[in-house]
C-alpha cells in the first residue's frame, strides 16, 4: 500500500512537470515559434499571457463545476488534453489553432492542481499531508526552472516539434502512472456550490489568500528577471547562467522537502519565519550580487526558498479552508497566478526606473508584506481562541 502511494505521488509529480512545462516552455521557444507561425514576437507572447489570465479568472469556477465527478477520470481527461495540446503545438503552423490549444489546457490547469493536491493529501496519513504536497510541488520546482532550458535545448539540437513532443511524453508517462496507481475516487457525497463558496465569507481566509498572493509576488518579482540579474550584475555568460539556473532548480527541489519537514512540526512557526528568512536572502543577493563566489552560495539558498514558497503558502491556505479542499486549491492557483503577474510587473518597473540591481528590493517589499499578513492572521486566531476560552468558562 505504501509503495503504491509513493508511485502515485511520483506520477503526480511527473504530471505537474508536464503541465508546468506545457505552460512555460513557449517562453524559451519564442524565436522559433515566430518563424513557424509567421507572427510577431508580441503575438507569441500573447500565447503565454492568455494562459495565465485564463487560469486566474476561470480556475475556481471550473473546479466547482467538476467537483462532483470522479477525481481519477478528471485527472486522466486533463492529462489527455495536455497531451493533445502538445501534439498540436508540434504539428501546426496556424497561430489561431495554437491559440485555441493554449486556451483549452489553461481552462483545466487550476482544476488539475486542485484535484492533484487533494489526491496527494488523501494518499497519506493526515499528518504527512504537507510532505505529500511537497512531492507534488517538486514537479513544479523542476518544471519552473528546467522546463524552459530543457525545451530550448531540445529545440536547438533536434527540432521545435521535438521540444513539444518532450512535453507530451511527460504527460503520457504521468497518465500511465495515474491510470495504474490511482484508485477510482468518485465523489462520496454531492457537495453544493453554496457550501463550498461559503468559505469565501470567512475574513481569515482572505488574509491567507493575501499571503499566497504576496508570497508569489515576492518569488517572481525577482525570479522573472534572474537571468538578466546574473548577466548584468554578476556578469555571467550564457553558459554560466544556465548552470546557475540548474543549480537553482535542484536546490528548489530539495527545499520543498526541507520546508515540508518543518511544516509537519509547526505550520505557524514555519510560515511565520519563512518570509523573514527569504527577505534576508534577497538583501544578501542585493548586497553581494556583484560577487561571483557569493552568488554561487546565495543561489543555493535562493533556490531553496523560492520553491518552498509553493508548499508553505498552499499549506497555510489549506489550514483555513480544509472543509472545501478542491475549491481552496483552485483559489490557490488563481491567486498565485495573480501574485506572479503582480510580481513580474513590479519587478519590471523597478528595473525600468531603478536599474536591474534594484529588482530584488521589490521582492523584499512583497516578502515583508506577506509577513505582516501572516502576523495579522495569527493575532486574529489568538484573539478568537481567547474569546472561545472566556465563553467556555
Amino acid at each position: 500500500m505504501q509503495n503504491k502511494s509513493t508511485l502515485l505521488l511520483l506520477a503526480l509529480s511527473v504530471a505537474v512537470f508536464g503541465v508546468i512545462t506545457t505552460e512555460i516552455a513557449i517562453i524559451g521557444l519564442l524565436p522559433k515559434l515566430v518563424s513557424q507561425l509567421h507572427v510577431t514576437p508580441t503575438q507569441v507572447g500573447f500565447l503565454v499571457s492568455i494562459y495565465a489570465v485564463i487560469v486566474a479568472i476561470t480556475g475556481p469556477f471550473i473546479t466547482l463545476l467538476l467537483s462532483g465527478l470522479n477525481k481519477k477520470k478528471v485527472l486522466l481527461t486533463i492529462l489527455l488534453v495536455f497531451i493533445v495540446s502538445n501534439l498540436i503545438y508540434a504539428t501546426t503552423d496556424a497561430f489561431n489553432m495554437m491559440l485555441l490549444f493554449r486556451i483549452l489546457p489553461a481552462l483545466a490547469h487550476a482544476v488539475f492542481f486542485a484535484v492533484a493536491l487533494v489526491v496527494a493529501a488523501n494518499a497519506v496519513p493526515k499528518e504527512q499531508a504537507a510532505g505529500a504536497a511537497a512531492k507534488v510541488f517538486a514537479g513544479v520546482a523542476i518544471g519552473l526552472v528546467l522546463g524552459v532550458p530543457l525545451s530550448s535545448l531540445i529545440a536547438e539540437h533536434l527540432s521545435l516539434a521535438a521540444a513539444f513532443y518532450f512535453g507530451a511524453a511527460a504527460c503520457v508517462l504521468a497518465l500511465i502512472g495515474v491510470l495504474c496507481f490511482m484508485p477510482s475516487m468518485p465523489a462520496t457525497q454531492k457537495v453544493s456550490f453554496a457550501s463550498q463558496i461559503s468559505v469565501l465569507r470567512k475574513g481569515k481566509l482572505w488574509l491567507t489568500i493575501s499571503t499566497v498572493t504576496l508570497v508569489f509576488a515576492a518569488m517572481f518579482s525577482s525570479f522573472s528577471y534572474v537571468a538578466d540579474y546574473l548577466s548584468r550584475v554578476t556578469h555571467l555568460g550564457n553558459n554560466s547562467i544556465s548552470a546557475m539556473l540548474i543549480l537553482f532548480g535542484l536546490c528548489g527541489f530539495i527545499g520543498n522537502f526541507v520546508f515540508s519537514h518543518f511544516l509537519q512540526k509547526s505550520v505557524v512557526k514555519t510560515t511565520l519565519f519563512y518570509p523573514l528568512l527569504y527577505t534576508l536572502i534577497f538583501l544578501l543577493v542585493w548586497l553581494f550580487g556583484f560577487s561571483l563566489p557569493a552568488m554561487c552560495l546565495l543561489t543555493l539558498f535562493w533556490g531553496v526558498f523560492h520553491s518552498s514558497g509553493l508548499v508553505v503558502s498552499q499549506t497555510w491556505l489549506m489550514r483555513e479552508a480544509s472543509e472545501a479542499p478542491e475549491f481552496a486549491n483552485s483559489l490557490y492557483m488563481s491567486f498565485s497566478n495573480l501574485g506572479i503577474t503582480m510580481g513580474s510587473l513590479t519587478g519590471g518597473w523597478f528595473i525600468a526606473h531603478l536599474g536591474t540591481h534594484s529588482v530584488v528590493l521589490s521582492s523584499v517589499i512583497f516578502a515583508l508584506l506577506a509577513f505582516v499578513s501572516i502576523v495579522i492572521k495569527q493575532r486574529s486566531d489568538a484573539k478568537t481562541l481567547t474569546v472561545l476560552a472566556q465563553h467556555a468558562r
